[in-house]
């Protein structure tokens, strides 16, 4: 297997299709099938779904009990059967068939010259412009449990899920058009019993404001039965006698739309979409209600298997036919930023405000640095602030330089201190470090240039040591600025550190999150234009710990040399923590994301000479560095974390919240892992 091929990872390519048919004219409606599950194939596609009925065509009325018609499709299903020997995907059809007597509506799966099952339509609609029930009868009540097609003995009837016996989790479950509808449709059922990838076969006309509806129910469903959902409607050359058709193909996965074709299009659309399996699963056995809820509906889950051999390319690079974003923790689309900036600084401030309220004290104690953390905490102190009716001259805010602090950020401390109004003041921690390493006996203290960590952590154990001291004086609490990015890799002094605060509103907050937050709230200029110009110089300073003296105004240290770039170390912890992927599959998607800078789309505001791309050798580099930190070096600060809100869906590192684990744990596993990236 590949590291370059999508079925190492897990995924599996799925194809939406909507067709051009004729009326009544199965043999061409194949034919154009056929043309459509070709594409599917040279796409790489595992799985090719097609609409309603798209044999014989959905709205022909009577002329589906005619013999003529129902002969002439059971011809071109044997094309189909023959034309599908040489073609990868499993093609999902729509055609009505005659049973013992009766008529269904049926979706028929086919693969490689064999038909792996025909399933019947369960829910009839005969309300509005739908009369199926003068023509079909409900799979529910069909008596027999195979039929044959094309020679083949076919298992029938409503009761069946396809599972590859070579795609780990590749599980299919089909229902037909009005099921999805219904309160309770078959697929919830199929889902429980362990069903990953939905399929809907559907006619559906169109009517002013349908589309979205049908948008609604893939999408709440997907979400609802952690799984893929796809559909597919009929579209041009079904009958118009009394009805319009819009070709809405989509492919949704769990409750995020992954691809939509054209509606209206004046030619037969085609949409793929990489399903990742993987993850259904994981989240699955995360979501353990899910299985509670299996349990509970035991005897409803009845289901027969059907295994097939989908022998898939494991080889060749098949690309990657989804959006993976570069900022996991920042939408690239302004509207969907806007709106996630807002809820996040609400989560924050009401995390806060309840905070001082349960302990009955009215102002908090906040080292600023001038650097992005403390920014952030401090703007979101002075809007609690705000909504509490109390003076921002309660928020006491203090500069804390010593040996390495850079005139540049002392500066833009001050003036955003000043800007908000804030109680500020300035303490010289100098003598009081200086004393500290005279009393270890540390070597600096003897006029010896050495910056090692115990040089580095007595400055930031000094600075949170006033804080408290100053929060007893003043009957406050200190407000923590440590974010989740430096939580997660450990970059954060234990105890008498930036670690400790009383409360930390920015805990479960990304760096990259960070920085989007801080230009949100400068670009609306709500604490005044003064605010919002310190704020976008802070921005603009490069992140610095600014633990070791340097020379001239900028910080003499770079954290990202240290612990990596924060774009890729934000993005391994999203899909390590969220999701538990392994390091290999973390370095695909990354590859994908991050290797080509004009591909794809980047947050609102980003500089063009921070748009860089970063190659699969540097990825590897720092997920290596990450992995280290990460599982086996830094968790027992994770597991001593002060109270802070939940703020973001990629969790929250507390013990109390998303992640528990041992302090001692070995990181070997995770670092064999990494060896299969090349």
């Amino acid at each position: 297997m590949s590291f370059f091929n999508i079925h190492t990872h897990g995924f599996v390519r799925i194809a939406c299709a909507a067709p051009r048919l004729k009326v009544a004219d199965p043999a061409f409606n194949v034919a154009e099938t056929v043309r459509l599950l070709r594409r599917a194939d040279a796409q790489g596609a595992s799985l090719a779904l097609f609409p309603e009925l798209g044999i014989s065509a959905y709205a022909i009325d009577d002329l589906l009990q005619q013999n003529a018609l129902l002969d002439a499709v059971l011809a071109a299903l044997g094309v189909l059967v023959e034309e599908s020997r040489s073609l990868q995907p499993v093609a999902i059809v729509g055609a009505p068939l005659r049973i013992d007597g009766r008529l269904f509506n049926c979706a028929i799966a086919i693969h490689r010259g064999r038909i792996l099952a025909a399933v019947p339509k369960t829910y009839l609609p005969n309300y509005r412009e739908f009369y199926e029930r003068r023509q079909f009868a409900s799979g529910e009540r069909a008596a027999v449990e195979s039929v044959v097609l094309s020679g083949q003995d076919v298992p029938f009837g409503t009761d069946i899920l396809l599972k590859a016996s070579d795609i780990a989790d590749f599980t299919i479950h089909m229902e037909i058009c009005e099921d999805v509808w219904t309160p309770v449709p078959p697929s919830s059922f199929a889902a429980l019993a362990g069903a990953t990838v939905l399929l809907n076969l559907s006619a559906s006309n169109v009517t002013i404001g349908k589309s979205d509806w049908r948008h609604a129910l893939c999408k709440a469903h997907s979400g609802r039965c952690i799984a893929a959902y796809a559909y597919s409607a009929a579209g041009p050359g079904e009958s118009t006698t009394d009805l319009a058709w819009d070709g809405q193909a989509m492919i949704y996965e769990s409750g995020v739309l992954m691809a939509e074709a054209e509606r209206f299009a004046a030619e037969p659309q085609l949409i793929v979409a990489d399903i990742d399996l993987e993850r259904l699963v994981m989240d699955r056995i995360r979501q353990n209600t899910f299985g509670d809820n299996a349990d509970a509906l035991r005897d409803r889950l009845n289901f027969r298997t059907i295994s097939f051999e989908l022998a898939p390319d494991r080889v060749s690079d098949l690309g990657l036919e989804r959006t993976i974003e570069r900022f996991p923790f920042v939408p690239s689309d302004d509207a969907r930023l806007n709106e996630l900036c807002f809820e996040a600084y609400n989560i924050q401030s009401h995390g806060l405000r309840k905070r001082l309220e349960s302990a009955r004290v009215e102002k908090i104690v906040i080292g600023v640095s001038g650097g992005l953390d403390s920014t952030q905490a401090l703007i979101v102190a002075a809007q609690t602030f705000d909504a509490l009716g109390l003076s921002r001259s309660n928020i006491l805010a203090y500069t804390l330089p010593a040996f390495a602090t850079s005139k540049g950020t002392k500066a833009n401390a001050w003036r955003l201190m000043t800007a908000l109004g804030v109680s500020a003041q300035e303490i010289d921690m100098t003598p009081a470090c200086r004393q500290m390493l005279v009393d270890i006996g540390h070597p600096f203290a003897k006029g010896k240039p050495v910056y090692d960590i115990t040089f580095e952590n007595v400055q930031a154990g000094a600075r949170t040591s006033v804080l408290f001291r100053l929060a007893n004086q003043n009957n406050g609490l200190v407000l923590g600025t440590g974010d989740l990015s430096e939580l997660a890799l450990g970059w954060c002094t234990y105890g008498v550190g930036d670690h400790m605060s009383h409360y930390n509103v920015n805990g479960s907050v990304s760096k990259t999150l960070i920085q989007h937050l801080i230009r949100w709230v400068a670009q609306s200029q709500r604490f005044g234009a003064d605010a919002s110009a310190a704020m976008l110089d802070i921005l603009a300073t490069e992140i610095s710990p600014e633990l070791v003296p340097g020379k001239g105004d900028g910080p003499s240290q770079r954290t990202e040399d240290f612990v990596g770039p924060y774009a890729l170390q934000d993005f391994n912890l999203f899909y390590i923590t969220r999701f538990g992927f392994r390091p290999s599959k973390v370095a695909f998607l990354s590859q994908h994301a991050w290797s080509d800078a004009g591909r794809g789309d980047w947050p609102p505001n980003i500089e063009a000479d921070k748009r860089v791309a970063y190659d699969l050798p540097v990825i590897k580099r720092w997920l290596t560095v990450f992995v280290r930190r990460f599982f086996e070096t830094s968790q027992f600060k994770r597991s001593a974390v002060p109270n802070g809100p939940k703020v973001s869906s990629g969790g929250s590192l507390s013990p109390r919240g998303d992640w528990r684990a041992p302090s001692d744990a070995s990181a070997a596993a995770w670092l064999v892992d990494l060896d299969r990236i090349p």
